[in-house]
């Protein structure tokens, strides 16, 4: 089965591990990278915080990418 991973600051994260979704918190640059190449091969979408999809960059253009989702502001 697909999962859902969210990435970013920890206080705009809380509330998606109730739901299930596998959470990586990321505070800076390295870490969102770090998230991102370590989502296991079944996330199929990727909730980002503003500042995890501008670190992420390209990144998210991949073609091997899960859909990704960026919350507002």
């Amino acid at each position: 089965m697909a999962q859902v991973a969210v990435i970013g600051e920890p206080a705009r994260m809380q509330g998606f591990t109730l739901a299930g979704a596998l959470v990586y918190p990321a505070e800076n640059v390295a870490q969102a990278l770090a998230a991102w190449h370590s989502l296991p091969a079944d996330v199929a979408v990727a909730v980002l915080t503003p500042d995890a999809a501008r670190a992420l960059g390209e990144a998210l253009t991949a073609r091997t990418a899960p859909l990704t989702v960026v919350m507002p502001p």
